[in-house]
C-alpha cells in the first residue's frame, strides 16, 4: 500500500489528522501555553467579571466585560494553534545531493599500484545577489540542498526553515516564513489581554472601595482573586510584553531573532532592509506564501540511483570496455620501449659478441642493424610484451631475461652466417 509524505517523514515533526496538522517534536509544552492563558482567563469570567455586571446598568454595559474577556481568549488560542500547527516554512529535503556541485579531493593519499580513491566534495557556501549585494548561502548536509536566503535548519525539527526566526517551545513550533505573522499577533494579543485584565480587576477593586470596603487593604482581602490576577498579569507582561517590543523593532529593522544574535557584532549591511513602512507591509500585508510541502501526498517510488563514480573510475571502465585498443596500446608502448632498452643495452651485446668471435675479428654492427637485427622468425609475441618489467607506472627501463637472451642469440646467428659466407 503506498504511503503518504508525512508517514516518510525524515524531520522531527508530528502529523494529526492524517497530515493536516503539523507540530514540532516538543508539541507537548503546547498545553501547558493553553493551561496558563485558560485557567486565569476563566478565573477572570468567574470571580470578577461577573460581578462586574451589574456595575454598568445603562443597557447591561457589563456584560460586555465578561463577553469581550471570552472573545480576546478564543483569539488568542486560535492564533496559538495557527503558528503552532502549520508549516512554518519547510524547505523540502533533496534525495539526493545537487549532481551539477560535484567535485572530487584528489589531495587524498594514493591506494596501492598507484590508484587513487577521489573522495566526494561540495562547495561549503556559494554566493547569490540579494537587492544587488552578495549574500553567502550554506550547504546543508542534512537536507542535501543549498539553503535559500536567510534559510536556516533548525535542530530541534531537523528541517531547514525559510526565513528561520527562531525554535519557540512555549508553541512546540518554529517560527519562519509561514508563521511568524500569526505569532507576532499571539505574542500582541496575549500582551494586551493582560493588560485587559489587569485593568479590569484594579477596576474592580474600585468599586469595593467605593461601597463596603473603604480601605485598599480590605477590598484585597475581600477579593483574592483579583490579587492573583494582577500579579499574575504583571509578571506575564514583563515577558510577553517584553518580546512584543522586541519584535516590533525586529519588524521595523526587517531582522529575524536568528540575524540579530548571530550578526550583532559584524556590523554587516542589512541587505533586506527596505525603510520602516515597507518592512511593515511586507509581515502583515502581503500574501502568505503556499507551503512547498504536500504532506497528504502519495510518495512515488523512485529507482535507487547508482553512487557516483570517480573520473578515474570512468576512464577504467573505458578502457576495460573496449580490450582491443588496450592491448594495442600497451603493445605499441612496449615496442616503443624494447627499442629504448636495446639501445641503452648496445654495447653489452656488442662486448657479448666480440668475445664469442672464434676469427679474433672486431665486428662492427651499426646499431640500426642492432635494432633491427632481430630474426623475423622470432617474433616477440603479446605476453612476452605484457612480461615484461616495463609499464606505464615503471620508474626505469628494464628488459627481461627471455627478451634480451633472444635477441642475443638472433644476432649471433646473423654475425656467424656472416663470418662463414666470407
Amino acid at each position: 500500500m503506498a504511503k503518504r509524505v508525512y508517514e516518510l517523514w525524515k524531520g522531527s515533526n508530528k502529523f494529526l489528522f492524517g497530515g493536516r496538522l503539523i507540530f514540532g517534536p516538543d508539541a507537548k509544552s503546547l498545553l501547558i501555553t493553553i493551561s496558563l492563558i485558560v485557567a486565569p482567563a476563566a478565573i477572570f469570567c468567574v470571580f470578577v467579571a461577573q460581578h462586574l455586571r451589574h456595575k454598568f446598568s445603562p443597557y447591561d454595559a457589563g456584560y460586555a466585560i465578561l463577553g469581550v474577556a471570552i472573545a480576546f481568549t478564543i483569539y488568542v488560542l486560535v492564533l496559538l494553534m495557527l503558528t503552532s500547527a502549520r508549516d512554518p516554512g519547510i524547505v523540502p529535503p533533496a534525495s539526493h545531493p545537487p549532481e551539477e556541485e560535484f567535485s572530487y579531493d584528489t589531495s587524498l593519499p594514493h591506494e596501492p599500484g598507484g590508484r587513487q580513491t577521489p573522495s566526494l566534495q561540495f562547495p561549503r557556501t556559494k554566493e547569490v545577489i540579494v537587492n544587488g549585494m552578495p549574500v553567502r548561502i550554506k550547504y546543508c548536509e542534512t537536507c542535501m540542498l543549498y539553503r535559500p536566503p536567510r534559510c536556516s535548519h533548525c535542530s530541534i525539527c531537523n528541517n531547514c526553515v525559510e526565513r528561520f526566526d527562531h525554535h519557540c517551545p512555549w508553541v512546540g513550533q518554529c517560527i519562519g516564513q509561514r508563521n511568524y505573522r500569526y505569532f507576532f499577533m499571539f505574542v500582541s494579543s496575549s500582551t494586551l489581554l493582560c493588560i485587559y485584565v489587569f485593568a479590569m480587576c484594579a477596576l474592580y477593586i474600585k468599586f469595593l472601595m467605593d461601597e463596603d470596603y473603604p480601605t485598599v487593604w480590605k477590598a484585597l482581602k475581600h477579593s483574592p482573586a483579583s490579587v492573583f490576577l494582577m500579579i499574575y498579569c504583571f509578571i506575564s507582561l514583563w515577558f510577553v510584553g517584553g518580546l512584543t517590543g522586541f519584535h516590533l523593532y525586529l519588524i521595523s529593522t526587517n531582522q529575524t531573532t536568528y540575524e540579530n544574535f548571530r550578526y550583532r557584532a559584524d556590523n554587516r549591511p542589512n541587505v533586506y532592509d527596505r525603510g520602516c513602512v515597507n518592512n511593515f507591509l511586507e509581515v502583515f500585508c502581503t500574501k502568505t506564501k503556499p507551503s512547498r510541502n504536500k504532506f497528504r501526498a502519495y510518495v512515488q517510488e523512485e529507482p535507487p540511483r547508482p553512487p557516483p563514480i570517480s573520473r578515474y573510475r570512468e576512464s577504467e571502465d573505458e578502457s576495460a570496455s573496449n580490450p582491443r585498443s588496450k592491448v594495442e596500446d600497451d603493445l605499441e608502448i612496449g615496442g616503443d620501449l624494447l627499442k629504448i632498452s636495446q639501445r641503452r643495452n648496445f654495447e653489452e651485446v656488442e662486448e657479448e659478441i666480440g668475445g664469442r668471435d672464434s676469427n679474433g675479428m672486431h665486428s662492427v654492427i651499426s646499431e640500426s642493424e642492432l635494432v633491427s637485427g632481430s630474426d623475423p622468425q622470432l617474433p616477440v609475441s603479446r605476453s612476452e610484451v605484457r612480461n615484461s618489467s616495463w609499464g606505464r607506472r615503471s620508474s626505469s627501463w628494464e628488459i627481461s631475461a627471455e627478451v634480451l637472451a633472444a635477441n642475443a642469440v638472433a644476432t649471433e646467428s646473423r654475425i656467424q652466417a656472416r663470418n662463414e659466407a666470407r
